[in-house]
């Protein structure tokens, strides 16, 4: 069932994702007077579709099929990307029958550069515009909460914060001159805020305000390797969520709702410390306190030979904090800044895996991926998949505008060089350059498909 699940939600994101751009593409050629021969969901082999000459039908459509202008919409075989073949234009179908023809004026061929750059244009202004409104909705659905507190709970050990010089009660005040006011601002500047750049950090610890500095490429480089942050705020509890009643803390009578407060001396934020704490006492007594409505209990608990003690945690922030609400038009505006920001942030991952920083088979993910991670934020309500979406959208978006043979972009150069000199590029040339780029583009995708397995 878990497959069938991930099967399913991987097929409802590259769908969506596929046909928002797709679509762009078909209406931007629409408005020009182009013909659109073909709109397919996924590759390869026509499993069935539908155009209004033969109506619906299973399997490939003959070879020298004519549609007489009306656009065959198709559902094919391989679950992975799709495409519009606008009449006239040479694309990943590779067709070029119809430069033995003069051109006509419903082809791309016969348009002037603006109308052929706007149709090429067309998905990735589409994912742009899913992404803006993916992002909006969130906003104004959920609005946000800041956790208005700069002090640091607990540092996991070994963890990137611990890696920089973060200590637990350090009172952060500041992030290279910008003054921190929230925990979410803290969190967002040390890790994805000039990502790569250099940190520094003016804190207040034991009554002293001290500076920490931090090198840029070691933060990105802990993240590549998949190093937990590893930072809790002060005020965040670790609340029972479910235990099983034969193991030390049902034995001795912690219950579901109780919030853990000590473990051997050590006040409690995370779930990561207390694991660490109860290593040092397998298969012996821990002396903890909890507290049950407004009583506070304290009793030995006995860990396991794993030093578990058979408890399910939540980590719940129960310090100040302010509830945000958008109106319609500033979730509309904080849409457009949230796309930005994920734009930006897909350049800096760029730059920093080119410099080295950051590992090219941690950071790139294709289809198994992709999968397994709309299946978990599936799993995490509606808003996580839909932002989910939103943020595979402007990715889908910049990757298709760079400027590489068989993307959107390299066919906006072709088209900005011929506008410049008005002449066509020879055939020929704009297939040999279509067939390396496309070939280049399915090493690169089982380049991230062999790191999905490995992965």
């Amino acid at each position: 069932m878990e497959i069938i699940k991930t099967i399913f939600y991987f097929l409802v994101v590259i769908s969506v994702l596929v046909v928002i751009h797709e679509l762009g593409h078909f209406l931007a050629a629409r408005i020009s007077k182009m013909r659109v021969d073909i709109f397919s969901l996924f590759m390869g082999y026509r499993i069935f579709g539908y155009n209004k000459k033969t109506g619906f039908t299973f399997g490939n459509l003959p070879e020298d099929f004519d549609g007489e202008g009306y656009c065959d919409y198709r559902f094919s075989l391989i679950p992975f990307g799709g495409y519009v073949k606008i009449s006239g234009m040479i694309d990943e179908s590779f067709d070029t029958k119809f430069a033995a023809t003069e051109p006509q004026p419903y082809e791309f061929r016969a348009k002037n550069p603006f109308q052929k750059a706007f149709a090429i244009s067309g998905g990735v202004i589409m994912n742009f515009l899913l992404a803006w409104g993916v992002f909006a909705l969130i906003v104004f659905s959920k609005g946000d909460t800041e956790y208005l507190t700069t002090k640091i709970g607990y540092v996991d050990k070994g963890s990137i914060t611990e890696k920089i010089g973060l200590m637990a009660g350090d009172e952060i005040i500041s992030i290279n001159g910008k003054e921190i006011k929230s925990w979410n601002s803290l969190i967002e500047n040390i890790t994805i805020k000039d990502l790569g750049d250099a940190k520094d950090i003016r804190l207040i610890r034991n009554s002293a305000t001290i500076n920490v500095n931090v090198h840029g490429d070691s933060i990105v480089k802990s993240m590549s390797n998949k190093m937990l942050l590893g930072i809790y705020p002060e005020n965040q509890n670790l609340i029972i969520m479910d235990l099983e009643t034969m193991k030390g803390a049902g034995k001795a009578g912690i219950k579901a709702g109780d919030t853990l407060l000590l473990a051997d001396g050590h006040r409690l934020f995370a779930a990561a410390q207390l694991r660490s704490v109860l290593q040092g006492f397998k298969d012996k007594k821990v002396f903890m306190s909890w507290k049950r409505d407004n009583t506070i209990i304290n009793d030995s608990v006995k860990a396991d030979a794993d030093g578990l003690l058979g408890i399910q945690l939540a980590e719940i922030y129960r310090g100040p904090k302010k509830e945000i609400t958008y109106s319609l038009m500033s979730s509309i505006g904080n849409g457009w800044t949230m796309t930005l920001k994920t734009v930006g942030l897909f350049w800096a991952t760029l730059e920093q895996i080119f410099s080295g920083n950051m590992s090219a088979k941690t950071a790139l993910g294709g289809p198994i991926m992709i999968a397994k991670q709309a299946s978990q934020q599936a799993d995490m309500g509606i808003l996580n998949l839909l932002n989910f979406i939103g943020l595979l959208s402007v990715t889908l978006a910049v990757i298709n505008i760079l400027p590489f043979p068989a993307l959107d972009g390299g066919h906006l150069v072709i088209i900005i060089i011929e506008g410049i000199f008005r002449k066509e590029i020879p055939l020929k040339i704009k297939m040999g350059i279509q067939q390396v780029g496309f070939f280049a583009l399915m090493a690169l995708m089982a380049f991230v498909i062999y790191n999905d397995i490995v992965r």
